[in-house]
């Protein structure tokens, strides 16, 4: 696991623009994964960032950068916590929403789509995605839209123009900590 991934496909999250972002990353020891983890935990967490590890297998590793403070917020939303609770989840807190994120993607073959909801993918999305099977939407990008499609594209444009200016900044030398807006 690198900061050239992090800044990759994290700098929505960095800046404070989304709520959450994941990747997949190769590691040869675990406990090297763990400690670098541990190490930007204690780097960017005073920016409100934490980063998770969803899933190990096969010296791959599904990594999750997130700010707790708006995972909770997204996951308060009525709607959210309607189609979280049918796929079986505890929706009291965050804590125990990762645990069964966690639990989902480990038990099964498939993945669990409800993952949008933690990267802060509108529900409306979420929902649609769910129901057409991953067919039939107005248009993708980050992820496919099944509601408004002019904000999503915004978003996407947003989004994009973040990670080019922050992979700039980092290549010209400012480190993760300087990158990471307090949230």
């Amino acid at each position: 696991m690198s900061e050239e991934a992090i800044v990759k496909y994290c700098s929505p999250t960095l800046a404070g623009l989304k709520t959450g972002s994941m990747f997949s990353c190769s590691y040869n020891n675990q406990n090297e994964l763990f400690g670098f983890l541990r190490e930007l935990n204690l780097s960017l967490g005073c920016k409100g960032i934490r980063f998770l590890p969803l899933r190990l297998k096969n010296k791959k590793a599904l990594i999750y950068a997130f700010r707790p403070s708006r995972l909770f917020f997204d996951l308060k939303e009525k709607e959210a916590r309607g189609l979280l609770t049918e796929r079986g989840y505890c929706t009291e807190n965050c804590g125990k929403c990762l645990s069964r994120l966690i639990k989902r993607l480990e038990e099964g073959e498939e993945f669990p789509h409800e993952i949008g909801l933690f990267l802060g993918y509108p529900v409306e999305d979420v929902k649609g995605f769910i129901e057409n099977n991953a067919a039939c939407a107005k248009c993708a990008g980050c992820w496919k839209v099944y509601g408004d499609e002019e904000k999503a594209r915004k978003l996407f444009e947003q989004y994009r123009k973040c990670t080019r200016v922050y992979e700039k900044q980092w290549y010209a030398g400012k480190p993760l900590t300087k990158l990471a807006v307090a949230g």
